[in-house]
């Protein structure tokens, strides 16, 4: 891979990212009717690019069939007109490696690979997984490190040695560590086009004030206009109006995950009408109180 096509893919994924969910009917098969509206509400609504098959996905629940039908679905659905990342990860290095060989990256610009959960590797142990994905994957890789689900942090250091040795494979970081300092370190070590993406919808705005480039985001499945303007305003240093937006949806985002994600981004979608409010085993969907909670705020942010 050349440094000019991940330049050029970078390019393209500064701003909203959405972590689309797989809508479930209520015998658990996957909805396709429902994630072509998702789709179709998403890029009507401006947000740059979608992620498929993420955490936000219920990837661990999905067979191999489903995983490979979901995604062949949203690369049709998107028809090229926004940019398409696809969730490849694993614990197994190994099985990352067969998964990115027999894959038809047709259609898709990128991957997010989350970091190694459950075998707790060292960072030696960390920067060689990621070694191997980049010496494999023909197109450009996000690295993803949320630690809170996967018992693992990739340092500062480490993502910095993988940035510059691999400036033409990784094309940016997702952090979801909630980690300022560590973010700061990668910001202010990182080479100039490498992304560093926020992770967390609620400190979206903070991260990009301090040199972000954007978001992976779960409530812009439900409000992508709301949420991607609010990113290119705080991308454009308007904080003021960026602000305003951050504080209507703040409130609407802790509560999509008090009861764990992405049950909480499910029962505002069926909310909204776009999905039924079902996750598959073993999640749960949410409490009636929250559930409600949710409508309330949704029903409030909707009429101002």
């Amino acid at each position: 891979m050349s440094e000019k096509t991940t330049s050029m893919v970078q390019s393209k994924l500064i701003g909203t990212g959405v972590a689309i969910v797989t809508p479930f009917r209520k015998d658990d098969s996957v909805d396709f009717k429902s994630l072509a509206n998702l789709v179709e509400h998403i890029i009507t609504n401006k947000a740059e690019y979608i992620v498929v098959l993420g955490t936000t996905g219920e990837t661990p629940t999905l067979t191999k069939d489903e995983k490979k039908a979901i995604a062949s679905f949203v690369v049709e659905a998107v028809n090229k007109r926004v940019p398409i990342v696809l969730g490849l990860g694993d614990y197994n290095t190994q099985d990352v490696i067969s998964k990115i060989k027999k894959t038809d990256f047709d259609g898709i610009d990128a991957i997010l690979s989350v970091t190694p959960y459950y075998n707790k590797p060292t960072q030696k142990g960390l920067y060689s997984h990621f070694q191997a994905i980049a010496t494999t994957c023909p197109v450009p890789v996000i690295i993803y490190n949320v630690p809170g689900r996967t018992g693992c942090n990739i340092s500062a250091e480490t993502t910095l040695r993988l940035a510059n040795d691999f400036s033409d494979q990784f094309l940016g970081i997702k952090e979801a560590s909630g980690n300022f300092s560590q973010v700061m370190k990668i910001i202010q070590g990182k080479p100039e086009n490498f992304l560093v993406i926020s992770g967390d919808d609620g400190i979206t705005l903070p991260l990009i004030s301090i040199g972000a480039s954007g978001v992976i985001s779960v409530v812009a499945n439900a409000f992508p206009k709301e949420f991607s303007t609010m990113v290119r305003k705080a991308l454009e240093m308007k904080y003021n109006e960026a602000r305003q937006i951050h504080y209507r949806l703040i409130e609407i985002i802790e509560n999509l995950f008090v009861e764990g994600s992405p049950a909480g981004i499910k029962a505002a979608l069926n909310i909204l009408g776009f999905a039924q409010n079902q996750v598959r085993m073993p999640l749960t969907t949410v409490s009636r109180a929250t559930y409600n909670k949710l409508s309330e705020l949704i029903k409030e942010f909707k009429s101002k």
